[in-house]
């Protein structure tokens, strides 16, 4: 049997695609204040049946995005508040509809964001046991990897409190939880959105280490995130969005630094 030719020093390997966002377009729609219930109003609603409500708002929040991810980059999303950024996440996800356009992944995105659905009124504890599953987990892994998801937070170095119920904890100490219960398992597409600007220096230190792990045997990290001094630390390529559309997309320094003289009207 033949046997395949060696790759020839200095050949370029391909690169493995995880996500292709082709042309997306997200639009959604904003319910305005002052609407009121009751009998008047619901009979003005009968009466407007057919004709757009005043009340209602369409907001175009990603316009004509188009990129490609490749398997092991972690990629920085950046933009102003309001350029898209989260929503574009929540559409890779599969969380968000989109307009128009097409996304398409590699295996299942995971995103973890600081709003990411644990229960308030149950410990953490039990929690990290839920999140474990909903993030597909065994109950078996979740044994395995507990004492490790809870050392990793760092929510126990100033008491018990993995037995305490969520509520109690500051919300620094719920996106910890949060970002540690995802850490534990490895993915094809990992989001992230603002988790590590909520911890100390010693966590982001843990959590960069984590996401070189993750980029290292399994797939892309996409990190949302207001601090550029995050994503130039934890990224190799950034893009930057702006009032929805994609402006600039390359290696994090030269996003960054094109991004911060926008800021400073440069």
């Amino acid at each position: 049997m033949e046997r395949p030719a060696p790759t020839a020093p200095g050949a370029r390997v391909a690169r493995v695609p995880t996500v292709i966002a082709d042309d997306v377009h997200v639009v959604y729609k904003v319910t305005g204040g002052g609407r009121k219930g009751g009998a008047t109003a619901a009979l003005s609603r009968l009466l407007r049946r057919g004709r757009p409500d005043p009340a209602v708002r369409e907001v175009h929040a990603v316009r004509g995005v188009g990129f490609t991810a490749y398997k092991g980059e972690a990629i920085g999303l950046i933009g102003s508040n309001g350029s898209g950024k989260s929503t574009l996440l929540g559409a890779i996800a599969g969380l968000q509809p989109v307009a128009s356009g097409r996304i398409y992944s590699h295996g299942q995105p995971s995103l973890l964001g600081v709003n990411a659905a644990l229960m308030n009124d149950l410990t953490g504890e039990r929690n990290v046991i839920l999140g474990g599953l909903a993030m597909g987990m065994s109950k078996q892994q979740i044994r395995e990897r507990y004492d490790g998801i809870v050392d990793f937070s760092g929510i126990n170095e100033k008491g018990d409190f993995i037995s305490l119920p969520m509520r109690t904890y500051s919300s620094g100490m719920g996106a910890r939880l949060r970002f540690s219960i995802a850490a534990a398992k490895d993915h094809d597409v990992l989001m992230i959105d603002e988790a590590l600007a909520t911890g100390d220096a010693a966590f982001q230190r843990r959590s960069q280490k984590r996401i070189e792990e993750l980029r290292a045997t399994a797939g892309t990290v996409f990190l949302v995130s207001h601090s550029i001094g995050t994503v130039r630390e934890t990224c190799d390529r950034a893009i930057w969005l702006e009032r929805g559309e994609l402006r600039m997309d390359g290696p994090t320094a030269e996003v960054c630094d094109a991004y911060e003289a926008f800021t400073r009207g440069g």
